[in-house]
């Protein structure tokens, strides 16, 4: 390398994969849509999770955690269950999704652009392929703070 050449900087996944703020229509009755903003992240780190904040107008933002596979199945198929499901929209202009998410105090159905989400999704699976997205978790650590976690009484 020349004296006047820079090494190669790498780019941390943050700025190879910026987070994706797609135009979301919250569906307040099943018919009625509200433009709600959204913003899907990706961390390296923990790269089978995506971290989903959903910007309300008025009153706090809402963060889900979802499991990548679950969105990029979502696409194509009907995908997870419980607390969080997605599957496609019916063709129209606009190929979409619906994405439910449900708590004890929350239930909210979004239409979610496909195009965009799945553009987005593949360039994670560029940094962190599905088949190697849990190497590098830490089991040991996981299962002590689980084990931790139990072994303390709840009020």
């Amino acid at each position: 390398m020349h004296r006047d050449q820079s090494p190669l900087k790498v780019r941390p996944a943050s700025e190879l994969v910026p987070p994706l703020s797609p135009d979301v229509d919250q569906m307040l009755d099943g018919f009625t849509p509200r433009p709600i903003r959204a913003e899907f992240r990706f961390d390296a780190g923990k790269p089978a999770v995506i971290t989903v904040e959903l910007l309300a107008e008025r009153g706090p933002s809402l963060v889900w955690r979802i499991g990548r596979r679950l969105l990029h199945r979502g696409l194509t198929a009907m995908s997870g269950c419980g607390d969080v499901r997605m599957w496609p929209a019916l063709p129209r202009e606009r190929p979409s999704s619906w994405l439910l998410l449900e708590s004890e105090e929350v239930e909210a159905s979004f239409d979610v652009p496909a195009a965009p989400l799945a553009q987005w999704l593949d360039a994670t699976y560029l940094i962190t392929p599905a088949e190697t997205e849990m190497d590098e978790l830490n089991w040991d650590g996981f299962l002590r703070e689980l084990l931790v976690d139990s072994a303390t009484p709840s009020a």
